[in-house]
């Protein structure tokens, strides 16, 4: 096998020692595991060295813990029933109801900034395009109901748009990832997107910042872009986008 076969992405390292992505980042940002760059922060790994380098022994991270309530299958309807409850959110995942705490102060600052730049951006090349931000409902079947923090429609989806929620697959999805259960967005809800047959589906990680860019190649999400604490990003599929992601993390940014 070449070398370059030998080489893996951080998504993959982390499947194989059981550590989510943002350890891989953090590992790689504090010089932890050996890497080589492929150009433009594109990290490349190989899995028998960074064994190698971690001596300690791998801490497992735990899996999410759902907020299930009892075991029927929670449906829209359900959800509809749900009283407000101050300082929380809830979704439905395949049936599955699931309760977080609301944002936190960085969640949102990293969430406003980021929609102002995808706001000037789709207002050039798609001027009747919308982007929403949460709370606002999302519905993919009966079973499902989520509440992305950001997600782009474009002008000719305009009939997924309902009175009080989408009805549908947005073009773009934004997730930042919540400290309280990072699995979700980055296991549980991808599968859900890609199930969707959502175009875009980007991760943003406030505590790692890290913005990662996937996009469904073949009925599956591949990651095209990347970057990490002050790099741009330039993503292929949409021409002349620039992302500083120094902008979304500083206090005193925009």
């Amino acid at each position: 096998m070449s070398e370059q076969k030998e080489l893996i992405t951080a998504q993959d390292l982390a499947e194989s020692l059981d550590l989510s992505v943002e350890t891989i980042w953090r590992y790689t940002r504090e010089g932890k595991i050996p890497f080589i760059e492929l150009g433009k922060k594109q990290y490349r790994y190989k899995l028998a060295d960074v064994i190698k380098a971690l001596t300690d022994p791998v801490v497992k991270e735990s899996k999410a813990d759902y907020k299930t309530g009892n075991q029927k299958n929670f449906t829209y309807q359900d959800y509809l029933k749900l009283p407000e409850e101050p300082g929380y959110q809830f979704e439905v995942l395949e049936g599955c109801l699931v309760k977080e705490p609301s944002p936190n102060v960085m969640h949102q600052r990293v969430s406003r900034r980021l929609q102002r730049i995808l706001e000037d951006y789709f207002y050039k090349i798609d001027h009747d395009g919308e982007i929403f931000n949460a709370p606002l409902d999302v519905t993919f079947s009966n079973t499902t109901v989520v509440q992305p923090d950001l997600f782009y429609i474009s002008a000719n989806q305009n009939k997924i748009i309902k009175e009080k929620r989408i009805d549908g697959s947005p073009v773009l999805v934004v997730e930042i990832i919540s400290p309280y259960n990072p699995r979700k967005d980055r296991l549980q809800k991808m599968r859900i997107y890609q199930k969707a047959k959502i175009k875009h589906y980007w991760l943003v990680n406030p505590e790692e910042r890290t913005l990662e860019c996937f996009a469904l190649r073949n009925n599956a999400y591949t990651l095209l872009a990347s970057g990490m604490d002050e790099d741009i990003v330039e993503h292929p599929d949409f021409q002349n986008l620039s992302i500083p992601l120094e902008k979304l993390w500083h206090k005193s940014s925009m």
